[in-house]
């Protein structure tokens, strides 16, 4: 475990238990999103030009003022 994941426990643990659980919960959703995109990534009939294609298309639609700023998971 490195250091920084240490420090972050050590924080959490001073929290109510249910701001505990919270986190918990969100850190175990981020992993398992992790291992899906990297197990999705890793597969040899990933087309990487399909995803670079959609990047591309959002950079433009960015430069052309065609998208909105959101906070993370808003819709």
């Amino acid at each position: 475990m490195t250091t920084l994941l240490q420090k972050a426990f050590t924080e959490i643990q001073k929290l109510p238990d249910f701001l505990q659980d919270e986190l918990a919960q969100q850190l175990l959703e981020d992993i398992e999103s992790e291992l899906k995109w990297q197990k999705s990534l890793s597969k040899e009939d990933v087309e990487l030009g399909a995803l670079l294609t959609m990047a591309q298309e959002a950079l433009i639609e960015e430069q052309e003022g065609r998208t909105e700023d959101k906070g993370f998971g808003e819709e």
